[in-house]
């Protein structure tokens, strides 16, 4: 064999454990492919009945309205806005209470909209309104999105509750080097957090405590074998080729001039 065949075999060689490299860190169809064991025709029936609750920090806009407009004023505190007004928030405090006109505190911690809706109806029925009206929304319903995702990013919900997936598809789903089977949860409720896994490649997903996400919710989605994989081989991809390359210009021209 002469010293430029044995040169072109070994190139060949470094070559195919370059290729090696590159072909390892591929995601197969079990890792992107969501909801693998769903069957044609089956029916999942949604039986949570899931409502977030009001949490300390959480923001509110509540406007009480009655038949008689004049007696519900002292109820809607308004803020200048330049030429218009607009009703102020309510911060829900540390212990959990908003300060409410005339009301004074009124603790709304851990209620839902229409328990907190409810309570202050009450409240203001117990001599000081007929038959009012309560409208309460949370303001400061935000979740976060992070991670092996298109766009990931905090976003603002408008309702009152959202998906997991509807969160993912705010973020423009995962991309290709995203893990579908260990998506990570990171649920805040005063001061107490909880970390909960999800899997999307299981039809079980929706029937996860996180399947319906709440108000800061941190959504994070690690990356997959292949993205690490890829990460950590770029270097030695990298650095073999420039190795490869030497002893292959290093030994042509030591052929050349013998």
């Amino acid at each position: 064999m002469t010293g430029l065949s044995l040169l072109k075999e070994r190139t060949t060689l470094w070559m195919l454990v370059v290729i090696g490299l590159l072909v390892s860190s591929c995601a197969t169809k079990q890792d992107v492919v969501y909801f693998q064991n769903a069957k044609n025709f089956e029916t999942i029936v949604d039986t949570d009945t899931f409502t977030p609750r009001l949490k300390v920090n959480d923001i509110v806009s509540i406007y009480v309205s009655t038949f008689d407009m004049e007696a519900s004023k002292p109820f809607n505190l308004i803020k200048s806005t330049g030429s218009s007004g607009q009703l102020i928030d309510y911060l829900i405090d540390i212990d959990g209470n908003i300060d409410f006109p005339v009301l004074g505190k009124v603790k709304l911690l851990g209620l839902t909209v229409e328990e907190a809706k409810e309570l202050i109806k009450q409240k203001l029925s117990d001599g000081y309104l007929k038959d009012p009206i309560v409208n309460i929304r949370i303001l400061n319903f935000r979740i976060s999105v992070l991670g092996a995702v298109n766009n990931p990013g905090t976003y603002t919900i408008s309702g009152e509750r959202i998906t997991i997936m509807e969160a993912l598809g705010l973020a423009g789903d995962l991309n290709i080097k995203g893990r579908r089977d260990n998506i990570l949860v990171i649920r805040d409720f005063n001061g107490t957090k909880t970390y909960t896994r999800v899997d999307l490649t299981n039809k079980e997903v929706f029937n996860s405590p996180v399947y319906y996400l709440t108000q800061n919710d941190v959504v994070y989605v690690e990356p997959n074998n292949s993205a690490i994989s890829s990460a950590s081989g770029d270097t030695r991809i990298g650095t073999i080729i420039s190795i490869t390359s030497f002893i292959l210009t290093t030994a042509l021209i030591f052929v050349t001039r013998n």
